[in-house]
């Protein structure tokens, strides 16, 4: 078995992955109806967390990971509106949303460090061509 290189080896989007295979199951528990159209949306912005976090890091500049870092970050909490959304109109259990939720959370606290972090390495970088 291969060894997980690149952005396969950072946590964020291996819990980013785990989010969207709950997110699925989540869209699978909805009416056929709205497997259409609200799991269409939970899907997109669930898969967008991954993607992005994935994309940015293969453009291989820290601006450009930072600015997907962001877009991540925005389908993340998207993705956390949607399922409140199909939990406020009753097609799922507060139960059922528990560990998408767990994920969630757990992301978006991993991706808000992973940002800090990266952004403090960019003003770190600037400061030394400053000198």
């Amino acid at each position: 078995m291969r060894s997980e290189t690149g952005y396969r080896s950072l946590e964020v989007w291996q819990r980013a992955m785990s989010l969207t295979m709950a997110s699925y199951e989540v869209v699978s528990r909805l009416p056929r109806l709205e497997q259409y159209d609200l799991g269409s949306q939970i899907r997109r912005s669930a898969v967008s967390v991954p993607a992005n976090i994935a994309e940015g890091y293969a453009r291989g500049h820290l601006g450009e990971f930072l600015h997907h870092l962001g877009i991540a970050a925005g389908s993340l909490a998207e993705l956390q509106t949607l399922l409140r959304i199909a939990e406020g109109i009753g097609y799922v259990t507060s139960e059922q949303l528990v560990e998408p939720f767990s994920l969630a959370m757990e992301t978006e606290r991993m991706l808000n460090r992973f940002r800090n972090v990266l952004r403090e390495r960019r003003a770190a970088h600037s400061a030394g061509h400053r000198r």
